[in-house]
């Protein structure tokens, strides 16, 4: 794999890992998914919160459902791109495991927008994505590689920030066919963290316990 700041101090090694594979396995399913589902009435698959609790696969086939080619075209070489991002970062088994269970949790966390009545797109999945491959990122040896997670952390909850959810479920981007919904930017990178605090929970309690019992006692 070529050096730079993306290759340079990581342990790709000649043998992909099982995190990257299912990394890219999540995009590849996402992709195809989403082509398949182009023709399909978009109504039999969006998510829809008046039906959550009666359909709740909704919250996977939401994210697969696209309004426009202009939307699809989009969001497909968004996966491209989180792909990418998260094969050339070094994911782990961990990081896509949160990914993939925080897929759903994205849609779900549309309910605290009641008035976003049908929601399709996978916006929401990708931002979580990119989210985990910048953490990823933030803790390389490599410092250049650190600065880059960091500021690809950065920019995601700046980003966030600056489409200001709270004003409106909806909102009208020019040059787009079809009308964005922020929360679900936002509800991806935070479903995405969460899971990956819940995931790394239980190593990192076993860390400090240990570390607190490899301590020397003190002399009186």
């Amino acid at each position: 794999m070529a050096g730079g700041v993306w290759g340079h101090g990581l342990s790709l090694g000649r043998t992909p890992s099982h995190g990257r594979l299912l990394w890219l396995l999540i995009c590849l399913c996402a992709a195809l998914g989403s082509l398949a589902l182009r023709e399909s009435a978009p109504g039999t698959w969006d998510w829809q919160p008046a039906l959550a609790l009666q359909q709740p696969w909704r919250s996977v086939t939401g994210a697969l459902v696209h309004w426009t080619p202009q939307h699809l075209g989009l969001n497909l070489m968004g996966a491209a791109l989180v792909g990418l991002l998260g094969w050339r970062s070094g994911v782990t088994l961990r990081d896509s495991l949160a990914w993939l269970l925080s897929w759903p949790l994205t849609q779900w966390g549309l309910m605290l927008q009641p008035e976003l009545l049908h929601y399709g797109g996978l916006s929401g999945v990708l931002h979580g994505g990119a989210a985990i491959a910048a953490w990823r990122l933030s803790q390389q040896t490599d410092v250049r590689q650190r600065w880059v997670g960091r500021l690809l952390g950065a920019g995601l909850v700046l980003k966030c920030l600056s489409e200001a959810p709270w004003q409106g479920a909806l909102q009208r981007v020019e040059g787009f066919d079809f009308a964005l919904a922020p929360l679900a930017h936002s509800s991806g990178v935070l479903s995405a963290g969460l899971m990956l605090l819940l995931l790394n929970l239980p190593s990192v309690l076993s860390s400090l316990f240990a570390s607190s019992h490899d301590r020397p006692p003190r002399s009186s």
